[in-house]
């Protein structure tokens, strides 16, 4: 059992970092102040070979692994979670295409998700259905003239930014067996986008809901089969759950460095604060919850690249695991800022409004506490 990183791993992580700390962390608070990212961003990430990263390499992909793929979120989110949750929403819609598409559905998307010249967001969750989201009711009909969808998705990263909408839809009965997936490019007839959402963290992420009013999309939009949309969905969950909890754990790592160096330089009763052996135990604490949930993780990742029976289960135990204990450790890190961790100057704040999202999509963790506890029960039937 080997629990270090190849060469080829650490130079994807250096790699990341180095583009993250260079291109977006010196940006993180005016994006977060604008409430959007450049478009020009994008083709630089494409470049790095980030639009795709899972992606099979014929189409343009990187083809690696769901554990590389966590390296590269952890150290982007190093810069800013807000900025790398994204990303990672836009090559879950990459792994959906390239898994489950046909060969013309590949090379019709794919090619230009990877460059990043075109720009992917997921749209499941609905103002009706959260986490029951087989109950969604967006629906497309078929017509002379393709798919006619008629409906909304909320919370939609990307909504009225992106260029292409992956987008579940139903095509049949109630349920998760009528539930289909299309695609819906910019600028479709009887597309639109409510107003932008005010939010409490990922204020650089552009969200609304995206409307659909009558909207026409070509039959050879849909991706897969008629009836599969809801199982592609939740494959693309597994691994959206270890890339937003990679996310999770670079922000909680960034904001641990950033108190070890604030606590060197801060002085109180005579010392830094470096030297007081409660605070000492606090640091001591955060980096073992740390090291322990990037072990985790890397552990679920692992699964799911070798198609474990139980990687489902991993996958959500590391979701939980790991969002929880990120938002726990940036949220100590505030506290050792003492009142200077309250304001925005120091990072540390939008650190903690950023991480705290990551408990609740890509399932809250209390579906998460149920996926576990239902594959636990049936493991002992």
């Amino acid at each position: 059992m080997d629990f270090a990183l190849t060469e080829e791993q650490t130079a994807i992580f250096d790699m990341a970092y180095a583009f993250g700390q260079e291109n977006i962390a010196p940006h993180a608070q005016s994006w977060e102040a604008e409430g959007t990212m450049p478009k020009e961003l994008w083709p630089q990430i494409g470049e790095l070979g980030f639009g795709g990263l899972y992606v099979s390499e014929e189409y343009g992909g990187s083809g690696l692994s769901r554990l590389d793929a966590t390296l590269v979120f952890e150290a982007l989110a190093m810069a800013c979670p807000a900025v790398g949750s994204f990303l990672s929403i836009h090559n879950m819609c990459g792994g959906m295409i390239d898994k489950f598409g046909s060969e013309d559905t590949k090379q019709k998307w794919l090619p230009q998700l990877c460059t990043m010249e075109k720009v992917f967001s997921y749209c499941l969750t609905e103002p009706g259905s959260g986490s029951d989201a087989s109950a969604l009711k967006t629906r497309a009909e078929r017509t002379n003239e393709g798919f006619k969808l008629n409906g909304a998705k909320a919370f939609i990263s990307g909504g009225s930014y992106s260029d292409a909408y992956v987008t579940m839809v139903r095509t049949g009965e109630d349920g998760p067996k009528g539930i289909s997936t299309v695609v819906v490019e910019d600028g479709a007839p009887g597309l639109s986008f409510g107003a932008l959402e005010q939010k409490m963290g990922w204020k650089a992420q552009p969200t609304a809901q995206v409307q659909f009013d009558d909207c026409l999309v070509p039959f050879d939009n849909q991706i897969g089969e008629d009836g599969k949309g809801f199982t592609y969905a939740m494959a693309g969950l597994d691994g959206g759950r270890l890339n937003i909890s990679a996310g999770a754990l670079g922000g909680a790592q960034a904001a641990l460095n950033a108190t070890i160096q604030y606590m060197g330089e801060r002085k109180a009763f005579g010392k830094t604060i470096d030297q007081f052996q409660a605070l000492q135990f606090r640091l001591a604490e955060y980096e073992t919850k740390l090291q322990a949930a990037r072990t985790f993780l890397r552990q679920a990742a692992w699964k799911l690249d070798n198609g474990a029976h139980d990687a489902t289960k991993f996958c959500a135990m590391a979701k939980l695991m790991v969002t929880d204990v990120s938002f726990e450790v940036a949220n100590g890190c505030l506290q050792l800022h003492g009142g200077y961790g309250y304001l925005a100057d120091y990072g540390v704040e939008k650190i903690v409004r950023d991480l705290r999202v990551h408990q609740i999509l890509e399932g809250t963790n209390e579906i998460m506490r149920l996926i576990v506890s239902r594959q636990l029960l049936a493991e002992h039937r």
